[in-house]
């Protein structure tokens, strides 16, 4: 009597093929995201939809991580959002002192705001987008974030541009002092000239 035989079992006839590959992958390519430089300060999962004018109608934008990241040397802050799976960026602005996050009537887990450039798509465009989270406490969390992000980058700017206007103000202070002196000189020159005429 024959012994059962296992499918699996090896069989001494069988033969395994080796063939080496034609082309060696030895190089590895290193792929940039361009936030290798930024630090995740906030990160949230949502569902990001815009507005299309032209249908006058929600549409979606893709399910992700919401996250703000802070570029570790300008210190500003902007808002990424990537689809999950296909990591494609479907959101990517600087958080500007001009957004305004307004809630979504109807829903307490939702936010709409304006961006005059998001650089998700090429070239950059204005969009009305809204956001969507799991419920009303992480779209709190997220509207904090967002507004403390937003006061930094404006501090950020209002700064920079302080600084400036201080290093400006002794030049420019030197240059009135020099142009009164010039307006004084002239004004001696001509009453001389004046006493002098009279004098004749």
């Amino acid at each position: 009597m024959s012994e059962p035989t296992d499918a699996l079992a090896p069989r001494d006839e069988e033969h395994d093929p080796h063939f080496e590959p034609v082309i060696k992958l030895t190089e590895q390519v290193e792929t940039k995201t361009h936030e290798e430089d930024e630090e995740v300060l906030f990160k949230m999962r949502a569902k990001l939809f815009r507005f299309a004018t032209e249908a006058s109608e929600w549409k979606e934008r893709g399910t992700g991580d919401v996250r703000l990241l802070q570029h570790k040397e300008t210190k500003k802050i902007r808002l990424v959002m990537r689809r999950d799976k296909t990591l494609k960026v479907c959101a990517n602005h600087l958080i500007s002192s001009d957004m305004r996050l307004q809630p979504n009537i109807g829903s307490d887990r939702s936010w709409v705001w304006k961006v005059a450039a998001d650089y998700s798509e090429e070239p950059p465009t204005s969009e009305t987008l809204a956001i969507r989270f799991a419920n009303a406490e992480n779209a709190a969390q997220f509207k904090e974030e967002f507004e403390k992000a937003q006061k930094h980058n404006v501090e950020l700017t209002g700064g920079a541009s302080e600084e400036k206007k201080t290093e400006e103000t002794p030049a420019a202070a030197e240059e009135e002092k020099k142009e009164e002196e010039e307006n004084e000189a002239v004004a001696e020159e001509k009453k001389e000239e004046a006493e002098e005429k009279k004098d004749e």
